[in-house]
Order: C-alpha cells, then structure tokens, then sequence
C-alpha cells in the first residue's frame, strides 16, 4: 500500500491556495479542469516532495472547488484518503471478510471507497493497470456514502 492523497472541498479556490501555497508554502503541481463535472482539482506538494510528485503523484494535497456553490457542513469539506494497493480485489476482499463494508466496490477493477469506523471515506486505487473486472464486485451495488 501506498499512500497519495488527502482531498480537502474549498468554497473559494483562490483564498485556499493563498493559503495552501503563499502562506503554508506548498506548491501546486497540476491542475484539472472538468467541465462537464463542474469542479476543479489542484494538487499542491510540499518543496521537498515535489521530484516525488512528479514521479509517483504522491504525497499530496488535492483541493476541490465545485463551481457551484455549497455549504459544507459535518465535515463534508474533508474529502478522502487515498492509497494505492497491489491487487484491489484482494485488498477489498480481505476488508469485507474482517467486517468493513465495502461502499463502493472496485467494479471498475481500478478504484473502491471504504469508511474508517469514525466515518474517514478512504479511497483505494489500483497500482498500474486496473484489474479485470470480475465478481464478486461487478454486480455490487454502492452501499451508503463514500
């Protein structure tokens, strides 16, 4: 397992990165405009991170700023935890028989979404090529929020 990302939800894109970058002293590495999803996505390294950034795409920070505006409540700016892991299907069969839901199964053979018992979503990303799909997970629906 590898560890990439925490996402944060900002309401003013610009007043975060002052912060983030100007004051805190990250930079920002890319940049991800969607369109048709309506959010940006900036990731931000630390100066010391950033060779490792580039290579592996982690440690970061990524801060989302959906255009339409939201009042974030109950925690709902913190985004997710994200780590990548060597095989998705083994990793999210071995959570589900110790008893953590799986609330957005790897059906994609790429890509889950578990919870921490304190409600942490945590995202978990296939290392290198997705796998193939395959049962259990393809027909699982999501369960709750993630």
């Amino acid at each position: 397992m590898r560890y990439l990302h925490t996402m944060v939800r900002v309401a003013d894109l610009d007043a975060s990165l002052h912060f983030w970058t100007a004051q805190l002293g990250l930079e920002e590495v890319r940049r991800l405009e969607n369109e048709k999803g309506r959010f940006t996505l900036v990731f931000l390294a630390a100066p010391r991170d950033k060779d490792r950034s580039a290579a592996e795409r982690s440690p970061e920070v990524e801060l989302t700023w959906n255009w339409d505006p939201e009042v974030y409540t109950g925690g709902r700016n913190f985004g997710h935890l994200a780590y990548k892991v060597d095989d998705i299907h083994a990793t999210c069969q071995r959570l589900m028989d110790s008893g953590v839901v799986i609330n957005r199964p790897p059906r994609d053979g790429n890509m889950a979404f578990v919870r921490s018992p304190d409600g942490i979503s945590i995202e978990l990303l296939q290392e290198g090529t997705p796998l193939e799909p395959a049962e259990p997970w393809l027909s699982m629906p999501n369960i709750g929020t993630w």
